[in-house]
Formats: C-alpha cells, sequence, structure tokens
C-alpha cells in the first residue's frame, strides 16, 4: 500500500462525512427555501430549530448517510471483508434505537426499515429487501469500494450485492451503490475522475443484473445523462438542469446520477462540488456524501479544506484515519 493509496482511502471517508455534513442542513428542503435561510451555502452551518429532521444538529454534524457507512465499515471488518447478513441487520436497529434515544429524527429510511424488520421476523435476507429501491445501499457503500479493487469488477459488484441485500435487493439499488463502489475503488486505485467515472458506469451496468427487478430507468443510462448536462464552464446552469431534469429525490435512478452530474461539473474541486450538491435541495446530504467520496477517492485529502478536514473530526470524534486502514487492510 503506498501513501497515495492510503490518501484516497481517507479521502473517501472524510469526502463522505464532508458532503453528509454541508447537507445535514439542506435535506429535503427546496432551493428557494435553501436560499432563504442560508444564502449562497460557503460552508458548514447548522440546521435550522424547525427543520423536520435536522432539527438541533450543529454545524458538521453528519447524518445517516456517515453513520451507516460506518456500520457497513464495521460489518466489513468483522466479516473479514464479507458482510453477515442478520447481524448488520441487527446492527442497524440498535443504531436507530440509540438515535431515537438521543431525541433524533434522522432514523431509518423507509427500505432499510421496512427490510430489517423483516429479517428480524423471520422473513429471509434474499427476501427481506426486494422492494427496497431507494439510495440507502449507494449512500453507505463506499467502504466497499474500500475494501474491493477495482480490477475485477464481477468481483466488486458481488460484494455490492452482499452487502446491499440486507436492505435493497433490487436491479436498481444495486446498480446504484455498484456505479459509487466502482468511482470509489477506481479512485483508490490511481484513477483520475474521468476514468473513476466510467468504472463507475461499468459497474452500474453489472449491477442491473443482481437482485430483483424493480420499475424504473436504467440507473448506468441516467448517468451517462446527468454527466451529459454537467459543463464547468458553466455550473450554476448545470446545477439548473441537473436539479430540474436529472431530480434529486430518495430514488436511485435520481440521486446517484445527480451526484454524478455534480462530479461531471466540478471534476476538480471537491469541496465546491460538495457546496453544490448541498444547494440541490432534496436528499442533498445523501448526494452530497456520494460526491465527496468519489471525488476525495479520486484527489486525495487536498482536495478539501484542513479546517473542513478538521470540522468533521472535532465535531463528530469520528476517527476515519484509522477505520480507512483497518479496510485497506482487506484489500487483496
Amino acid at each position: 500500500m503506498t501513501e497515495s493509496t492510503r490518501d484516497r482511502a481517507v479521502a473517501a471517508l472524510y469526502g463522505l462525512a464532508i458532503g453528509d455534513a454541508l447537507g445535514m442542513p439542506t435535506q429535503m428542503l427546496s432551493p428557494d427555501e435553501i436560499a432563504a435561510r442560508f444564502g449562497r451555502l460557503d460552508g458548514f452551518r447548522a440546521a435550522d430549530p424547525a427543520h423536520p429532521i435536522a432539527a438541533g444538529m450543529p454545524a458538521g454534524a453528519v447524518t445517516d448517510d456517515t453513520e451507516q457507512a460506518l456500520l457497513l465499515a464495521d460489518a466489513l471488518i468483522d466479516g473479514d471483508g464479507h458482510v453477515d447478513a442478520e447481524r448488520f441487520a441487527r446492527s442497524l436497529i440498535a443504531w436507530e434505537e440509540d438515535m431515537r434515544s438521543r431525541g433524533s429524527l434522522d432514523l431509518l429510511g423507509p427500505s432499510t426499515k421496512a427490510a430489517v424488520e423483516a429479517i428480524l421476523a423471520g422473513t429471509p435476507v434474499d427476501q427481506a429487501g426486494r422492494e427496497g429501491a431507494t439510495n440507502g445501499a449507494a449512500m453507505r457503500v463506499t467502504p466497499v469500494g474500500i475494501v474491493v479493487p477495482s480490477d475485477d469488477l464481477g468481483e466488486l459488484v458481488d460484494r455490492v450485492a452482499q452487502a446491499s441485500a440486507v436492505t435493497h435487493n433490487t436491479t436498481i439499488a444495486i446498480a446504484g451503490a455498484a456505479a459509487v463502489a466502482g468511482a470509489v475503488s477506481a479512485g483508490i486505485d490511481g484513477a483520475g475522475v474521468s476514468l473513476a467515472v466510467r468504472t463507475g458506469i461499468a459497474a452500474a451496468d453489472l449491477g442491473g443484473e443482481r437482485g430483483h427487478w424493480a420499475a424504473g430507468g436504467e440507473v448506468a443510462r441516467r448517468i451517462e445523462w446527468a454527466i451529459s448536462l454537467g459543463e464547468p464552464g458553466d455550473p450554476e446552469d448545470s446545477v439548473r438542469r441537473i436539479r430540474s431534469l436529472i431530480g434529486t429525490s430518495l430514488a436511485t435512478q435520481e440521486s446517484v446520477p445527480a451526484a454524478f452530474g455534480i462530479i461531471a461539473t466540478f471534476p476538480d474541486d471537491p469541496w465546491s462540488a460538495c457546496l453544490a450538491a448541498a444547494g440541490l435541495g432534496g436528499d442533498s446530504d445523501t448526494i452530497g456524501a456520494m460526491v465527496g467520496a468519489i471525488l476525495g477517492a479520486c484527489l486525495g485529502t487536498e482536495g478539501f479544506p484542513a479546517e473542513a478536514l478538521a470540522i468533521i473530526r472535532d465535531v463528530n470524534g469520528l476517527e476515519l484515519e484509522t477505520i480507512a486502514d483497518r479496510l485497506l487492510s482487506l484489500r487483496r
């Protein structure tokens, strides 16, 4: 493992957390509401006291996107690179109970909640997630991209499917998660942004062959469309097109392509890309998390302000360097 490899893995986790925290106070708001509350976003902001999900969360705090990604990281580490589905389901339930006891409204998403309750009630794992087509698998999949190299996409997508099946065992959800994991893995292997994006699209095509069929546009083709809308020379219009044409909802076939569209608009500037994702509205924290993870994997920690890295550490008490090292120890 080279120092560059380690830095990219660390940056993937920090990028995920940075994009998540920037989008925390804007999630599920409209663009007009974001502008009225924050003006032009230029950094971390606390959530409005009346926010429907994140009320009371301080500036720089991460949400379920980062916390569930770290739960998956723990599952991969405990399973020597594989995920024990029932154990992971129980960890998700325990996490939600802890969040609820702290008065948080940032709980399990609809697909994840339904699936883990079904598993605990005795439903077979391969059946529990058969309706899950939202973006919960994609938002937390970055650790799989750190564990599995990109030179064998079949193996990578198999691991993505294994990690996703607990809650999101559908063609759409696995395709979206595979796109993110493929791009992250390629970045850690040394790929630039363009190659990482192409790897993500190829992984999405393979992921679309896994899981239970779900109605909806092909994720890989929608990523290609979103990329075509991203123009670095005109970022404001690009963001507007991505928001209005691709969409920013919890649906995998909207939020994952939207993330790739933002990456195409800001391919050399992870910090600006995460800020733009936070300003999208809708599921902005998840889109920001995916943007930050992919660009972090491609460009390393230097792509983010040192102050932003420090805020993530200080506000959330995360030891992301240690987690990255443990995940990389499984990469083979």
